[in-house]
């Protein structure tokens, strides 16, 4: 999994991320780029475009939901079926797709926002007791990102 979350938990509100972090944006590319990426229909519509260099599996209800170069799941199960067993997955929200996808994860690359925010999709808390946090990476806020951010690492126990 790979999402920004707040102190919170709060993802986005309203299908929209409710911060702006470069620097995450950049991350996220990174460690997503060459991989299998799966996702609900409301975070795929939420992008302007397919995201370059990246296998979409949408997750939706919505029988007859295709869109252009996208594998279309109605599971999680399926969704994972779908991609190459020893090559890493992203799961990459919203925020019942992290709850659906949060047992067949192992890995966790989270961007903590240091700060809570109004939202309507929230990421699922993490239990200290199935996960350990390996390496967390504080960044200051500057003039392109307005609140203190850290890059944190967690794997499955």
């Amino acid at each position: 999994m790979i999402a920004a979350v707040a102190e919170n938990n709060a993802l986005g509100k309203n299908n929209e991320l409710v911060w702006h972090l470069p620097n995450d944006f950049k991350r996220f590319k990174t460690l997503t780029s060459g991989h299998h990426i799966i996702m609900g229909r409301k975070t795929f519509e939420s992008f302007p475009k397919p995201l370059p260099n990246r296998t979409h599996i949408v997750i939706s209800r919505q029988e007859d939901y295709q869109p252009e170069g996208c594998f279309v799941v109605d599971s999680m199960e399926k969704a994972i079926e779908i991609c190459p067993k020893n090559e890493t997955t992203y799961i990459i929200g919203g925020g019942e797709i992290y709850y659906l996808g949060l047992p067949f994860t192992d890995k966790i690359e989270i961007t903590r926002v240091h700060e809570s925010f109004d939202a309507d999709a929230f990421f699922p808390e993490i239990n200290l007791e199935e996960w350990d946090k390996t390496t967390s990476e504080f960044n200051k806020k500057d003039e392109k990102h307005l609140f203190d951010y850290s890059y944190d690492t967690y794997l499955r126990k």
